[in-house]
């Protein structure tokens, strides 16, 4: 198994310029520490885009969906430091999303990440589960240069439930539905060959996407787990 829980939070931004400096002390000093010390959170990364349409990806994953709705995690988001309050306001075009981790398959983390942002029509929902957990992410995972791929699915009523941070922000949350990643380790150009290859936009309506996904491909700038907050 290469996610580490069976919940994620999977968010995509930008930052406005005057806020980019700034923004990484936070990010690295105070806000992942805070997010993975949350009871059932395990670790927080952050990535930044190679080739993407937003410019930053964090994931977080947590024990379970359960933990993304706890009240721990609620009072966070509800009662944000003088120092978020203060970042997100340069956060823009936010896709937010509270996922549960429907398959993971990979041995490792990779130090970059590919990601797809999508929709799939309801009543085609179990089938496209089907054709991704039972031949495509398997057999990508498989590849010598990916270290993992995994299919998160949002849970939309809990992802759109409003919270003080965000209104700070002002700006409302997309939400991603369906979601796959994929972690590389090999050379840019060929992990992204394969990704391309493996998940293009035919590749994913033929499993059932409703449409064209929005793709992006990101480098691991930082990661905390839980086992380096017990070791701090």
């Amino acid at each position: 198994m290469s996610l580490v829980g069976e919940g994620a939070v999977a968010i995509w931004h930008d930052i406005l310029p005057e806020g980019r400096e700034d923004f990484y002390a936070w990010h690295g000093r105070e806000h992942m520490p805070e997010r993975v010390g949350i009871p059932g959170f395990l670790r927080g990364r952050r990535y930044e885009a190679i080739h993407a349409d937003l410019a930053y990806f964090n994931l977080y994953e947590a024990r379970s969906p359960k933990v993304l709705a706890s009240p721990d995690y609620q009072e966070r988001l509800n009662n944000p430091t003088p120092w978020t309050r203060a970042m997100v306001k340069h956060y823009k075009h936010v896709a937010r999303s509270i996922c549960r981790v429907a398959a993971t398959f990979g041995t490792g983390q990779g130090g970059m990440i590919a990601t797809w942002r999508y929709d799939v029509p309801e009543d085609g929902s179990a089938g496209h589960i089907e054709a991704l957990t039972g031949k495509i992410l398997p057999e990508l995972a498989a590849n010598g240069g990916v270290a993992g791929a995994h299919l998160l699915i949002a849970d939309p009523d809990i992802s759109a439930v409003d919270t003080a941070e965000r209104k700070v922000r002002g700006e409302p949350n997309r939400i991603p539905r369906w979601i796959v990643l994929v972690e590389g380790w090999a050379d840019i150009a060929m992990f992204g060959e394969v990704c391309r290859e493996a998940l293009s936009d035919d590749v994913l309506v033929s499993a059932g996407a409703a449409g064209p996904a929005d793709k992006g491909l990101y480098q691991l700038q930082a990661a905390i787990s839980l086992a380096d907050l017990k070791r701090g």
